[in-house]
């Protein structure tokens, strides 16, 4: 006789328990909140599809998160591949005994003036420099951990004392005041 899992599915509170989380997780990886949105129904969707194959050894939300990572990681592929297969054509003359076209990647490139651009790059360092030293002091220090330093989740959360809801609402805060700071001091018409 088979063992009944450890831990018990409940779809029905999905949505209610873990829709914030996954939500969360997608945005930070995928960064457009449609796709972000799709992809947690999908997992919820393969999750009921697939709840005869829980096994009960992790916990209903670390089932659904590899779920969703798989979901991830399958968008990506299927981005790169279908990259891959296509081959886009640039005309450089209509017509004329010029005519002719250039596969994209191997179209010229711009011969813009380089120092130029690196004048433009460290503007805008400058500009988001201050944008990030504007934020509150709570919101620079998980932004900084987290975004820029790359620490997991579970550290900050430990080393600041606050919950891993908490983190995600404070760099999608963040995100957003460095936005607008952004579009204030570098995007202005």
């Amino acid at each position: 006789m088979a063992e009944a899992p450890k831990n018990k599915l409940n779809p029905d509170k999905w949505v209610e328990l873990y829709a914030d989380y996954l939500y969360n997780y997608a945005i930070t990886r995928v960064e457009n909140q449609d796709l972000a949105k799709d992809l947690v129904q999908e997992t919820f969707f393969s999750g009921v599809k697939g709840k005869d194959n829980f096994r009960g050894q992790a916990a209903e939300r670390t089932w659904l998160v590899s779920i969703l990572k798989r979901k991830i990681i399958d968008y990506y592929r299927k981005i790169n591949s279908a990259k891959g297969q296509k081959e886009v054509r640039m005309n450089f003359y209509d017509d004329g005994e010029k005519k002719g076209s250039w596969i994209e990647e191997k179209a010229p490139q711009n011969w813009g003036n380089e120092a130029e651009k690196n004048i433009e790059n460290e503007e805008l360092k400058d500009a988001l420099d201050t944008c990030i030293s504007n934020l509150p002091e709570k919101y620079r220090i998980v932004f900084l951990l987290k975004t820029v330093q790359n620490y997991e989740t579970e550290e900050i959360c430990n080393e600041l004392g606050i919950t891993a809801s908490n983190l995600w609402v404070i760099i999608h805060r963040a995100r957003m005041q460095l936005r607008n700071c952004m579009e204030a001091k570098w995007f202005k018409n």
